[in-house]
C-alpha cells in the first residue's frame, strides 16, 4: 500500500480530508482550462491529468484480502465482520516472485458465495435427512441450473419445504460449508481473472469503468510488488464527490437539476419492482433475470414504494438464518421487516440492509451525492409530490454523468485481460 494522505487544513482552520485534497488538485487544473471549454469537457480534461494513485487508499491502509484455501465459512465471516460486499482472492500455491495475474485469481462476493452454495444438491448435514427421491429430484433440478445466477433459488425453495424449513440452519453447520475452499468456487468469481488498474492509468478510465463498464470495484495494481494497492469502489468515488463541495468544479456541475443531467436514466414503467405480499424469492429471482442490483417494494394496488431490498441483502440467507423458518413463504414486506429486527439485535456486526430514500427531480445532483453518502446506500427513488415512483438512480448513473468516453479512448487497453476460464459463469 501507498504511504497515508496527510490532512491538511482549509479555510478558517477546518481540517481538509483526502478526498478534498484530491478535489483541489482537480481545481488547479480547471482553472487553466480553455474557457471555451464546456464544464464536461473541463472535468474530462481534468481527470485525464490526475493519476489514480492520488486517490485516497482504502480504510485503515488495508485493502483486506482472501486466501484461496479459506473455507466459505470463513469467508463469509470476513466479509461480514469488514462489512464489505467482496475481496481479492490470493492464491496460495502462487510463487512469491508471481506477478499481479498469476498472483489473484478473481474477486468472491458475498452474493456470489450464497448463490454458489444454494445452487448445491446435496448440502451433509445429519440434521438434513431426505429420502431417495427427493435427493433425486433436488439433484436433478440442481443439475439443470446454467450460470451463476439466482435461479437456484427455486430449487432452495423445494428444499426448504422437505427440511421443514431448516435449510439455511442445516447448511451453515454441514461440513460442506465449513470445508469447502473458496478457490473450489474460483468459476463463480466476477472478473475471473479481474481487470485491474495500474497506479499510473488515469482517473478519467477509473471513473469509466466503474460507469459505462459497469464495474462494482476496480483494484490498483503495483506492477513492481504484483500487490494490490487499493480498490476504489462506486461508493468511494461517491464519497470523494461529497467531500469536494464548495470547490469551484464541483459546484459547477453539482448545481445542476437531476432532469437537467437527464436523470433519472430509468423512468417508472421501466423499473424491476415487487409488491409487498410478494414472496421476497421473487425479489431475488428477478433481480437475476433482469441484472439489476435492487428493486423497490411496492404497495398492493399502488404505485408508492414502502422499500428497497437490494442484491447485497442475499448476505442474510447465510448470516440470519433464523429469519428465514418458512421461507417459501415469506414476503418482501416481511422480510424487511425481519431483517431490521434481526439487525438490531446484531448491531455493527452485519452490513446493514439496503434502504428506501427518495427524491425529486428538481433536486440537484448535489444534494443527491451529499445524501447518497450519508447514508451510505448505491441507489435512490425518485417520486413525485404524491410519493409515487418515477425512477431510479444508481452510483453508476451518477458517475456516468461526470465524465464521457471520448472516441477510441480505451484503444487497446482491454487486450491485455487474460479471457475468462471456461468454468467461469460470469
Amino acid at each position: 500500500m501507498g504511504v497515508p494522505a496527510v490532512t491538511t487544513t482549509g479555510e478558517g482552520g477546518s481540517p481538509r480530508s483526502p478526498e478534498a485534497k484530491l478535489g483541489m488538485q482537480v481545481e488547479d487544473l480547471w482553472d487553466v482550462q480553455e474557457p471555451q471549454l464546456s464544464p464536461t469537457e473541463k472535468l474530462n480534461a481534468c481527470f485525464e491529468s490526475v493519476p489514480v494513485s492520488a486517490f485516497p487508499p482504502a480504510p485503515e491502509n488495508q485493502v483486506i484480502e482472501i486466501r484461496s484455501d479459506t473455507s466459505l465459512a470463513e469467508a463469509v465471516k470476513i466479509l461480514a465482520q469488514h462489512k464489505i460486499l467482496g475481496a481479492p482472492v490470493v492464491d496460495v500455491d502462487a510463487p512469491e516472485d508471481a506477478s499481479w495475474i498469476d498472483r489473484y485469481i478473481g474477486i468472491v462476493e458475498f452474493a456470489g458465495i450464497v448463490v454458489w452454495i444454494l445452487h448445491q444438491s446435496e448440502p451433509t448435514s445429519p440434521r438434513t435427512p431426505t429420502s431417495p427421491s427427493s435427493a433425486t429430484a433436488m439433484a436433478a433440478a440442481a443439475n439443470g441450473l446454467k450460470g451463476l445466477d439466482l435461479a437456484g433459488l427455486d430449487f432452495v425453495s423445494d428444499f426448504a419445504a422437505a427440511t421443514s424449513g431448516s435449510f439455511f440452519e442445516a447448511l451453515t453447520s454441514s461440513e460442506f460449508y465449513k470445508n469447502t475452499q473458496v478457490r473450489d468456487i474460483s468459476g463463480s468469481f466476477r472478473w475471473a481473472p479481474f481487470l485491474a488498474l495500474q497506479s499510473s492509468n488515469s482517473f478519467l478510465t477509473m471513473l469509466l469503468l466503474l460507469s459505462k463498464y459497469k464495474m462494482k470495484s476496480v483494484p490498483v495494481v503495483d506492477l513492481g510488488d504484483g500487490k494490490i494497492d487499493n480498490i476504489i469502489t462506486q461508493s468511494a468515488v461517491i464519497h470523494m464527490l461529497a467531500e469536494c463541495a464548495g470547490l469551484q468544479w464541483f459546484e459547477s456541475w453539482g448545481k445542476k437539476k437531476l432532469s437537467e443531467l437527464g436523470l433519472p436514466m430509468m423512468t417508472a414503467n421501466c423499473i424491476v419492482k415487487v409488491y409487498e405480499d410478494e414472496p421476497v424469492l421473487q425479489a431475488f429471482k428477478l433481480m437475476r433475470k433482469k441484472r439489476v442490483g435492487g428493486v423497490p417494494v411496492i404497495e398492493n394496488g399502488g404505485s408508492k414504494a414502502v422499500g428497497n431490498i437490494s442484491l447485497r441483502d442475499v448476505q442474510f440467507l447465510l448470516t440470519a438464518p433464523e429469519i428465514y423458518h418458512d421461507y417459501r413463504s415469506i414476503t418482501a414486506k416481511n422480510f424487511l421487516t425481519a431483517v431490521e429486527s434481526y439487525l438490531e439485535k446484531h448491531q455493527g456486526v452485519y452490513p446493514t440492509l439496503s434502504t428506501m430514500v427518495t427524491c425529486k427531480r428538481d433536486d440537484t445532483i448535489k444534494d443527491l451525492i451529499l445524501m447518497l453518502d450519508s447514508k451510505k446506500i448505491h441507489r435512490v427513488y425518485v417520486v413525485d409530490d404524491d410519493g409515487n415512483l418515477e425512477g431510479v438512480i444508481t452510483l453508476r448513473d451518477i458517475i456516468s454523468r461526470l465524465v464521457h468516453e471520448p472516441r477510441g479512448y480505451f484503444g487497446d487497453f482491454f487486450d491485455g485481460v487474460l479471457p475468462l476460464p471456461q468454468n467461469s459463469r460470469v
